[in-house]
């Protein structure tokens, strides 16, 4: 009787038991717990190739620290067009919900800027903020003009329309913002449904979300978030300064010619040392950037036909193609979508015809050093005319350079007679007869 009641009273803790692991495994559903990680990634910058690496480099460390969400606190004038793209790829395919926050007062979301907030699970902006103008323009701000205008401007609405309905926001104000530059206040965005909420800073904006439901990733809680920012490496940090395709260039250009002068006058080492340097940090900014190796390999095709020049009495031919070479080179270096992803001609013109005309100049100082005449030493005084100073029968004593030299005549030579030194060998010259109608040679004293 007592076994069977024992049995019963296991039975029912082991029930209870059960049930209690469920009702904590049911706790455990797609909402987030407290006490989450919240990445802050900052970005106070045009948009640019080192930008979406760091934006990219944030959500991936987002996602490996499991956190609750990424923070993009936002403050851009725009930028390259592939590179939006770039970040909207990566919060678009964020695990962990994103938020796009244009903060601080005073700050916007310009251009590039609108496409990115409208990629973003929570749209937010603080108070003092605006958005908008996102017609796309050229590299050098001009204004893109022709049929490629209209070919950059309907691809980037396209695009940005796709995104905004995709988020549930205002699809028709993103049209405009593109096609006619308007823009909008913090309180304007909210009410034309193009943000989702306005926070004061940045715990007001975690309070706000704070049991918000996102669609397709379940309910965000963050009772109690632990607030980590992601901080730039040095590399994000130095492609952030040279990861313009104008800079690059300029970079490339003034690291060719270092290596081209090093080359043509050997032991200089100063202009050898700065463009190895420079180099370098173009072809860092150029894995960021989107290069065609076909225009690298013509600029070094250049380089080579400057050094023929060097070695080769080619009369200019040569140099010219080399410039044909680097000129063809720089026009297809980078092949971004649009003309912000290019050198703008502002930077392209000059520098091509500094940096040709520098090659060209060696180039020419170098042949003529080459193919000039010897102007010291024994070798130097073949032409030049003598005056004999002792009879020549055959052997005598010339004077050439104010100096008394030994020498010799297959005929004989009276003193005080001009004479043309025609071999040199060692402290012995071989002159002969200078003809009075001929008699043009330099003055020797």
């Amino acid at each position: 009787m007592r076994t069977e009641r024992g049995g019963r009273i296991a039975a029912g803790l082991l029930r209870w038991a059960a049930a209690g692991v469920l009702l904590v495994a049911a706790g455990v559903g797609p909402a987030v717990s407290a006490g989450e990680e919240v990445i802050i990634i900052r970005v106070s910058d045009a948009i640019s190739p080192a930008i979406a690496d760091f934006i990219h480099q944030g959500l991936a460390a987002a996602e490996k620290q499991k956190a609750a969400l990424a923070v993009i606190e936002l403050d851009t004038p725009g930028g390259l067009a592939d590179s939006m793209r770039t970040i909207i790829q990566a919060i678009l395919a964020s695990s962990v919900p994103v938020a796009v926050y244009v903060a601080p007062s005073g700050a916007r979301a310009a251009s590039a800027g609108v496409m990115i907030t409208m990629a973003a699970d929570i749209a937010a902006m603080a108070p003092g903020t605006n958005i908008g103008a996102a017609h796309p323009v050229g590299a050098g701000g001009q204004e893109i003009d022709g049929k490629m205008s209209e070919k950059v401007v309907n691809d980037m609405v396209a695009h940005a329309k796709s995104v905004a309905e995709r988020r549930g926001r205002n699809a028709q104000w993103v049209e405009r913002a593109i096609r006619e530059s308007i823009s909008a206040t913090e309180s304007e965005a909210l009410s034309e449904g193009i943000i989702d909420l306005v926070a004061r800073d940045l715990d007001d904006l975690l309070r706000q979300v704070n049991g918000r439901a996102l669609p397709g990733r379940g309910t965000l809680t963050l009772d109690a978030p632990r607030k980590t920012v992601f901080e730039e490496t040095l590399r994000t940090k130095i492609l952030k300064t040279i990861s313009n395709p104008n800079i690059a260039y300029i970079l490339l250009m003034i690291g060719l010619a270092g290596l081209y002068f090093e080359l043509s006058h050997p032991g200089a080492i100063f202009p050898g040392v700065v463009g190895g340097i420079c180099l370098v940090l173009a072809f860092f900014a150029m894995q960021t950037l989107p290069v065609n190796y076909a225009g690298i390999l013509l600029i070094a095709l250049a380089i080579i036909f400057f050094i023929m020049e060097l070695k080769i009495a080619s009369y200019g031919l040569l140099s010219v193609a080399g410039l044909v070479s680097l000129l063809l080179g720089s026009l297809m270096l980078f092949s971004g979508e649009g003309p912000e992803g290019r050198v703008a001609w502002s930077v392209f013109v000059p520098t091509l015809l500094t940096v040709g005309g520098f090659f060209v100049a060696v180039a020419f100082l170098v042949m003529r050093a080459q193919t000039s005449r010897t102007a010291t030493g024994a070798e130097g005084m073949l032409g030049r005319t003598a005056l004999v100073k002792t009879p020549l029968a055959p052997r005598g004593k010339v004077m050439v350079h104010g100096e008394i030299w030994n020498a010799v005549a297959r005929v004989p030579i009276a003193a005080g007679a001009p004479v043309r030194i025609v071999k040199a060998d060692g402290l012995l010259l071989e002159v002969e007869p200078l003809e009075p109608e001929s008699g043009h040679g330099p003055e020797t004293g």
